[in-house]
């Protein structure tokens, strides 16, 4: 599990410090959750494919709410790149102990780091957990949810006067219509909070938790375990925790362990392949594309958010073709998600 380190706010540079991890956080769970969508094998596992997908893309929106409120308040939203393996920005874990995130293929592995990282303050019994998921949390450490929760307090307590409108604002209507909103006001950073963390952790009132969203969708951390499981969430009033894994069946075929490059950032690829390093070079080139378009974007540069996406199409291609290209051993490797200064030499 990730735990996030929250001191006592005071100040709006407290907050921005907070909301800039929060970005980092977001930004950070899209390659691991890209590389297992990305490695599915084409033709298969369309509900798998539908639900990581689903997570994906949401987690982007996520940042750029994240991004919206901290350029209200003044701030300057940094897209920094993360290295695989290794811990999320913020996170200290539980006893001092971070989550090394690890850029694994499509696999109960994938499923089950997918889980840790967005598994709710309690998550329910119904899931299966592992010994690293039942762990308590060391003081001031907190979970995702909790850690908006944190923010969301503190917001709310400062004047008007600390949010400027309409600065930087990312605001969309033709990728994802309805779910990316300017933040000007305390109002519109609360109605953001409470979409990221309830399409995450799910929603709860009082001492009732619900796995559903506000869409009345499977929060990410359970649509992850539908896939672990291979089964449906569903609604069972005669469980004592108001739901069940089943019986519905989801079907999920599970590649050969070890058809795929687990981490490829740790991989040496110059002495592969000449086709598998040009893989490689394609999948950073439009990493780092997809990167520079997203810093403009959330600078407030019109049209970057859309060049943002047309890249992260470009490196969902080139993914698509690097998993397809055999290694020396015979393994697949995907995108390293590496970021490549100077790429055109003119930066």
């Amino acid at each position: 599990m990730i735990r996030l380190a929250v001191k006592k706010l005071t100040t709006i540079e407290d907050a921005r410090s907070l909301l800039q991890t929060a970005v980092g956080v977001e930004f950070g769970t899209l390659p691991p959750y890209l590389y297992a969508l990305y490695s599915i094998p084409p033709g298969t596992n369309p509900e798998a494919n539908h639900l990581i997908r689903s997570v994906a893309l949401q987690e982007m929106i996520h940042m750029c709410l994240a991004c919206n409120i901290l350029n209200a308040l003044g701030g300057n939203p940094l897209i920094q790149v993360q290295q695989y393996p290794g811990p999320l920005p913020g996170d200290i874990g539980p006893h001092d102990t971070p989550l090394t995130v690890h850029l694994y293929p499509f696999s109960k592995d994938a499923l089950a780091q997918g889980m840790a990282i967005e598994e709710p303050e309690n998550p329910p019994d119904y899931p299966v957990k592992t010994a690293a998921l039942l762990a308590e949390a060391a003081p001031k450490a907190v979970t995702i949810g909790q850690f908006y929760d944190a923010l969301d307090k503190f917001l709310s307590t400062l004047p008007a006067s600390a949010w400027t409108p309409n600065r930087n604002q990312i605001v969309d209507n033709q990728f994802f219509p309805g779910q990316l909103f300017a933040v000007n006001n305390y109002a519109d950073a609360h109605n953001a909070i409470t979409q990221i963390v309830s399409e995450g952790e799910g929603t709860s009132e009082g001492s009732e938790y619900d796995p559903l969203d506000f869409q009345d969708q499977p929060a990410h951390y359970f649509r992850f375990g539908e896939i672990f499981n291979e089964r449906v969430l569903t609604r069972d009033p005669g469980s004592k925790s108001g739901y069940t894994w089943g019986p519905a069946r989801l079907e999920v075929t599970w590649p050969p362990a070890g058809r795929d490059l687990a981490d490829p950032g740790l991989h040496n690829f110059s002495n592969e392949p000449p086709a598998a390093q040009a893989a490689q070079a394609a999948c950073n080139a439009a990493f780092t594309q997809m990167i520079d378009a997203l810093q403009r974007a959330v600078a407030g540069v019109e049209g970057a958010l859309g060049e943002a996406v047309r890249f992260m199409f470009d490196l969902r291609m080139s993914a698509l073709h690097a998993f397809t290209v055999p290694l020396n051993n015979g393994q697949f490797a995907g995108p390293a998600f590496l970021y490549v200064p100077n790429l055109h030499g003119d930066k």
